[in-house]
């Protein structure tokens, strides 16, 4: 039954009504009714049709529109409900006060209609389809359209509520829901048949380069990342108004462009070898593919990996640790490590940064102008639950690493026993027995100690001192140990290789001229989460974490074993490059101080090395980054530099190239080093956001009435956010998953 009287105030308010009889269909002169609107009079008269059981709106008439998104496609609740909650989070991220501008009614089908008026108001159009559906998500209802009437708006507002909205704003609305249509991407690569005979049979430079790239590391100098969604990235143009320009699918990495103001194809779908081709040869499949041939593309000149090394491994995924960055065999060992050891990929990443960095210690620095010079020290910290393999993975890297340093010890240990012995002697036997001098204690790696005895230890062996904590909380909590401020600023300051002067009470004082000082460890999300305190985001001391947070699970036992000849190739290898730089880099000069040799970044690397820097201080000044994530930019802009020596570094060696290589930073270093820096900028994000959603859960439970139930407890949860993590609950109330679900089955039975 029709209610007249909410019908009479929509007229009065200046819309069109039709009425409809079943499956919604326009009963009268519809083509008549989208420009003009019926009276009072003639929609009583149209009512009393008999197959009138209800009305819609007309839109296009007096400037209505509506984006109509159907969730009928999805055959689930929790698709539904992740679909809209993620398409609403986009819109009010991207367009201020959305709620006050855009009126929301839920639809009968499992639905919304997003209503406002606009004076650019068109037909009727499909927006967004999702992959396998020919049905659309997402459409318009315009020009020669109209709506269901629905009495459901999610904020108590009517249709009389609707409201004109700006042309930009409109814009987004509508670029925001494009962003969710699935393009399927061209099957061929079209590649001139005279380029095609120039290779030998087998696999080809471009099926070859797809293979080995990402789309998202081709096109990065051209876009920046403005939101990382489950099934797709979102892009936007360097420069670009648009809120985004474009998106890359995850599933097969393709690009669909709607800004036309780059070199690449609008509305294309571009798979990684295509974006190659429109970005660097303006669409020239052949010059590219010889390019791609002389780079190594192709079967005739891929470098077989050594013959100790498995090749039967797993592709490496785009959500983990670029390992990629480093040479061939190390990535190839990794990944062994990976598929015989279950070592997780970004712990075991982390840890050879980590230990490069130890290796060229305060040897090698980079100049990034004159006036500003870097050295690669680095702070790792491995994240992830306890139990999930975060020591044995670290252990699998730095072993070498950690044997040399025991033979340091054990060395020291031996010539300081020799040292007694020839000290106590008289001076006459003194003077008939060899000389032998006080040892000069060599330790480089240190675990559970002190500023004090860090800073002896530094004293003498001066090129690097690395920290390696099973457990970085520790490390934390002694920040303030003896007093306020005083072991944050020691640290704060050897970050920089900023000359630091160490006075207690119960010391003369040491000082360290350049201290190097990488540390490494593994630590829990939830205790990292409690020292992301507001003072230790204004020092900048948590920004200076290099985070590894991969989504890591226990593995079952596994049968598949690593030859014995890849893991002493491995450890021959880092020790091999141990020893080189102390032999061919280290040198003391009068003042009993390292020698710092300086490398330069090449004209190439120094190109791009601008690009990211202002693409980084463009982020810092935007609109579209989180003030609370930007804190971290200032530090990846020294990071940057950083890694690229790392990795420059073990590249020259692993190929073996001259010592002077080694002094000038090759383009390569460079963009592999603006890579790493993304992922730890994405790990750190992922840690902030995962630490407020924690903290957010953790309010919900306090009771400052009393005490609360475990049930009472994740009642209030539930209420708060009905998706929230079971799992993190369970550990934050340290009781088991299974009790949070028999909880949870208890509260949904007394909703019944």
């Amino acid at each position: 039954m029709i209610d007249l009287s909410i019908a009479n105030k929509l007229i009065d308010d200046g819309f069109s009504l039709i009425t409809v009889g079943e499956d919604k269909v326009p009963i009268g002169k519809w083509t008549s009714q989208q420009t003009k609107a019926v009276s009072k009079q003639e929609f009583k008269s149209n009512c009393e049709y008999s197959k009138a059981n209800s009305f819609g709106i007309v839109t296009g008439y007096n400037h209505l529109e509506c984006v109509d998104v159907d969730l009928k496609v999805f055959s689930t609740s929790k698709e539904r409900k992740d679909f809209w909650n993620e398409y609403l989070s986009m819109l009010e991220d991207n367009i201020d006060d959305f709620h006050d501008k855009f009126k929301i009614t839920k639809t009968k089908n499992f639905g919304y209609h997003i209503l406002y008026k606009s004076k650019r108001v068109i037909g009727n159009k499909k927006i967004a389809s999702l992959k396998g559906h020919k049905e659309a998500i997402i459409e318009s209802r315009g020009l020669k359209g109209y709506v269901f009437y629905y009495n459901n708006f999610l904020n108590g507002e009517t249709y009389s509520d609707t409201v004109y909205v700006s042309d930009e704003d409109r814009e987004i609305l509508w670029t925001v829901s494009q962003s969710y249509n699935y393009v399927e991407p061209e099957k061929d690569i079209v590649i001139p048949k005279k380029t095609q005979q120039q290779f030998e049979s087998g696999l080809k430079p471009w099926e070859d380069f797809v293979n080995k790239n990402n789309t998202i590391d081709v096109v990065r100098n051209d876009f920046s990342i403005v939101r990382t969604l489950s099934n797709k990235i979102i892009l936007k143009r360097h420069g670009g108004e648009s809120v985004h320009s474009g998106y890359i699918f995850n599933d097969n990495d393709t690009m669909y462009l709607h800004s036309t103001g780059t070199n690449y194809p609008h509305e294309k779908a571009l798979n990684a070898w295509q974006c190659y081709v429109h970005g660097h040869f303006k669409g020239d499949f052949s010059e590219a593919a010889k390019q791609a041939y002389k780079d190594g593309y192709g079967d005739r000149v891929v470098k077989k990996v050594p013959k100790v090394l498995s090749e039967d491994l797993p592709k490496i995924q785009n959500d983990v640790f670029p390992i990629d960055i480093f040479p061939k065999p190390i990535t190839n060992y990794i990944l062994d490590c990976n598929n015989t050891l279950d070592s997780v990929i970004d712990y075991m990443g982390g840890s050879m940064l980590w230990m490069i960095s130890i290796i060229i210690g305060n040897n090698l620095e980079v100049e990034v102008k004159k006036g500003w010079k870097e050295k690669p020290i680095l702070w790792i910290s491995n994240v992830g639950k306890a139990g999930i393999g975060k020591t044995p993975s670290i252990k699998n890297i730095i072993a070498p690493l950690q044997k040399a340093n025991s033979n340091e010890i054990k060395n020291f240990i031996k010539q300081s026993k020799k040292f007694q012995e020839y000290d106590d002697l008289s001076k006459e036997d003194k003077k008939t027995s060899e000389e032998i001098k006080k040892p000069v204690k060599s330790q480089f790696i240190a675990n559970d100690i002190t500023i004090e005895a860090l800073v002896d230890l530094h004293q003498e062996s001066k090129n690097s001192v690395g920290v390696f904590k099973d457990e970085l909380a520790g490390w934390l909590k002694d920040m303030n140990k003896y007093r306020e401020g005083s072991d944050l600023e020691f640290w704060l300051s050897s970050w920089s290789n900023e000359s630091v002067n160490v006075n207690r009470m119960s010391r003369v004082g040491s000082f360290i001229e350049s201290p190097y000082i990488p540390v490494l460890g593994g630590i829990q999300p939830n205790i990292l989460n409690g020292f992301f305190t507001s003072e230790n985001k204004n020092n900048g001391f948590i920004d200076r974490l290099l985070i590894t947070y991969p989504e890591a699970k226990v593995e079952k036992f596994n049968d598949k074993e690593m030859s014995y000849e890849a893991l002493q190739w491995y450890s021959d290898t880092m020790t091999n490059f141990y020893n080189y730089f102390k032999f061919n880099f280290s040198s003391i000069n009068e003042d009993l101080e390292v020698e710092t040799k300086t490398a330069k970044l090449s004209d190439e690397a120094k190109k791009e090395w601008k690009k990211v820097f202002n693409k980084y201080t463009e982020v810092q000044n935007g609109d579209f980054e989180n003030e609370y994530l930007k804190s971290m930019y200032p530090k990846q802009k020294s990071y940057i530099p950083r890694f690229a020596l790392i990795i420059h570094a073990l590249d020259c060696y692993i190929n073996n190239k001259p010592k002077d290589d080694y002094l000038l930073i090759s383009l390569d270093a460079m963009e592999k080093a603006i890579r790493l820096s993304e992922y730890f900028i994405n790990m750190a994000k992922k840690v902030k956001i995962k630490g407020k959603i924690s903290n957010t859960m953790n309010e919900s439970i306090k009771n400052p009435k009393g005490v609360m139930s475990d049930l009472d407890k994740v009642k209030k949860v539930y209420s708060d956010n009905p998706e929230f993590n079971r799992s993190e609950l369970a550990e934050l109330l340290g009781v088991t998953r299974q009790s949070i679900q028999r909880h949870l089955k208890k509260i949904k039975d007394d909703e019944l």
